[in-house]
């Protein structure tokens, strides 16, 4: 079958921006090219470098691929990714002018060729991030969670991502109920469940990314105490958690709250990653709007993630 390739070169900021539209828009795969994370990976030695290029230069900028059908619907499918492209262009704090470019592909050109981007990666103290198709031997102390993302998102080496597994290393206890919104590849449940968690509830608006969260929680034995489906933010969630993760982005986060109380067990928290720190006051006035209050934040290059609690009740 016969694919178009269209590819997004922007900010970091814009790229995680474009992802989403892309994931919107109902593309069948999507791909991120860091130059930052490739040559993070060479500095920390978790390559061999008989089998890797030399270090990558201009790392401010990110590639972004995504897969449509070459079929009639392409042509309005683009004029749409335009439309989007434009509208990121326009953000402050996105770093401005993206570079738009397509291309025709068979299915062997693009299924597998993004594994090449993702490798094994250590994450806060113990989690470590092991594709299904690398080895890794493991510490004694590692928490190994092995992922193929296939077509959802998150590998885990991005730092809204990096810094949710962080927060989940320290917050996560044994028997936390944890609710997982915008699951993507699962990651984050999956990290929570081997710190103990249980029940587990993990769900996406994309079906397909519920599928992989699926097969990575079986992946990982921990298939039992996680719950996958889809769900319109929290509206197919049943019951209340003690922790509520959210590594989405903040137009999605902002309406969460609206559904945030009824989903909270007394004490209970939200982990909000996936803000671009221009947003975070935006994130932060909503919080305050429903009574809820920030704890702890996070940033990362450019990037804010939150811990959010009642503020009648803030659990320390």
């Amino acid at each position: 079958m016969k694919w178009m390739e269209v590819s997004v070169r922007a900010s970091h900021a814009a790229a995680d921006v474009m992802a989403e539209c892309f994931k919107d828009l109902g593309t069948n795969g999507v791909s991120m090219e860091d130059p930052e994370i490739w040559n993070d990976a060479i500095e920390a030695g978790l390559w061999d470098f008989k089998n890797v290029e030399q270090e990558r230069p201009h790392t401010d900028r990110v590639t972004v691929r995504a897969y449509f059908p070459a079929d009639d619907s392409f042509a309005g499918q683009y004029e749409k990714v335009q439309a989007r492209v434009r509208e990121i262009e326009r953000i402050d704090g996105l770093g401005g002018a993206c570079e738009l470019s397509v291309k025709p592909v068979q299915d062997e050109d693009w299924a597998d060729n993004w594994k090449r981007y993702f490798h094994t990666q250590r994450v806060g103290k113990h989690f470590v991030i092991q594709p299904s198709w690398e080895d890794y031997a493991a510490k004694p102390d590692d928490i190994v969670l092995r992922l193929d993302p296939g077509a959802a998102f998150g590998t885990g080496t991005h730092p809204t991502t990096a810094m949710c597994l962080e927060a989940v290393e320290s917050l996560v206890k044994p028997g936390m109920t944890v609710f997982d919104v915008g699951t993507g590849s699962g990651v984050l449940a999956i990290a929570a469940a081997k710190r103990g968690a249980a029940p587990i509830v993990a769900k996406d608006y994309d079906a397909l990314a519920a599928k992989v969260a699926a097969e990575n929680a079986a992946t990982n034995g921990v298939q039992d105490v996680i719950e996958t489906g889809t769900s319109d933010k929290l509206r197919q969630f049943d019951g209340k958690a003690d922790l509520v993760l959210a590594n989405i982005i903040a137009d999605i986060i902002i309406p969460l709250f609206d559904e945030l109380e009824e989903h909270l067990a007394p004490g209970g928290r939200l982990l909000a990653s996936g803000i671009i720190d221009t947003r975070e006051d935006d994130v932060v006035r909503a919080a305050r709007q429903h009574d809820f209050a920030v704890e702890k934040r996070r940033t990362r290059d450019g990037w804010v993630a939150l811990l959010i609690g009642q503020s009648g009740e803030i659990a320390r």
